[in-house]
């Protein structure tokens, strides 16, 4: 899943994907012990968007605005 995708979702929405990526990927880890994996390489791309989606919400608590404006105001001191 894009990064772009997730942001168009709300914040329930993407607390609602984070758990359902978070069992997916137990289960995963679960088949690939057992032997049982059917795919082990959708490890991966599980991880990168539970990534994706911890980075979204730390960004939303940081401020994405304030983000913006600290790094326009460095800008300008180095100016």
């Amino acid at each position: 899943m894009k990064i772009a995708a997730l942001r168009d979702l709300t914040h329930e929405e993407v607390t609602q994907k984070k758990l359902e990526l978070e069992d997916e990927l137990f289960n995963l880890r679960l088949k690939k012990k057992t032997k049982q994996a059917q795919n082990p390489v959708r490890m991966r791309f599980v991880r990168r968007d539970l990534a994706r989606i911890f980075t979204l919400l730390r960004e939303e608590q940081l401020g994405k605005t304030h983000l913006a404006e600290s790094a326009k105001i460095m800008l300008d001191k180095k100016e």
